[in-house]
C-alpha cells in the first residue's frame, strides 16, 4: 500500500536555511477586489473610492490600498506556511510605489533568519518578502517574523 500524501503542507523550519527563497503564484488585481476591500475595511478615502477628478489627486488610475496589496501577499504565501504556521508575530512594512487595479503581483520571498526557541517544537524565521507586478517592479516590501512547526 503506498504512502498518503498530504497536500498544500508548508515548509517547517528546520527544513529552511538563511538565504533559501521562493516565489508565489501570480494574482490580478480586479476591481471587484479593490471595491470589496474598500467596503469591507471602511477605506472611504477618495483616492480609492472617487472616479470623479482623478487628475486633482496626486495618482491618477485606480490605485489600490497597499494594506490590500498587503493582504494578498500574505495570501500568496500561505501554501508555504500551511499546516506549518504556528503565529505571526510581527513586521516592517514599505509601500514603494503604486498598484492598481489590473496589476499581476508574486511575492518572491528569502529566509534572513532564523532562530531557535527554549520548546524544541518550534522555531522562528524572519523574511523579506518583496511583492512584484506585472512590469518587475516592486510596489510592497515587508519583514515578517513568525513561528514555525519543527520537523523534529
Amino acid at each position: 500500500m503506498s504512502a498518503r500524501k498530504e497536500l498544500m503542507h508548508g515548509f517547517y523550519w528546520d527544513e529552511l536555511q538563511i538565504g533559501d527563497s521562493f516565489s508565489t503564484q501570480k494574482r490580478t488585481i480586479t476591481e471587484t477586489d479593490l471595491v470589496t476591500f474598500c467596503n469591507l475595511n471602511w477605506f472611504t478615502e477618495d483616492l480609492f473610492v472617487d472616479l470623479s477628478n482623478r487628475e486633482a489627486l496626486a495618482i491618477s488610475g485606480r490605485v489600490v490600498p497597499g494594506a490590500l496589496v498587503y493582504s494578498f501577499a500574505e495570501g500568496l504565501i500561505v501554501p508555504s506556511i500551511q499546516n506549518t504556521g504556528l503565529a505571526f508575530l510581527e513586521t516592517s512594512m514599505s509601500v514603494k510605489g503604486p498598484t492598481f487595479v489590473g496589476d499581476t503581483l508574486h511575492v518572491e520571498v528569502e529566509v534572513i533568519e532564523l532562530k531557535s526557541t527554549s520548546k524544541p517544537e518550534r522555531g522562528l524565521i524572519r523574511t523579506r518578502n518583496r511583492v512584484f507586478n506585472q512590469k518587475g517592479i516592486v510596489t510592497l516590501e515587508y519583514n515578517p517574523l513568525r513561528l514555525l512547526k519543527r520537523k523534529i
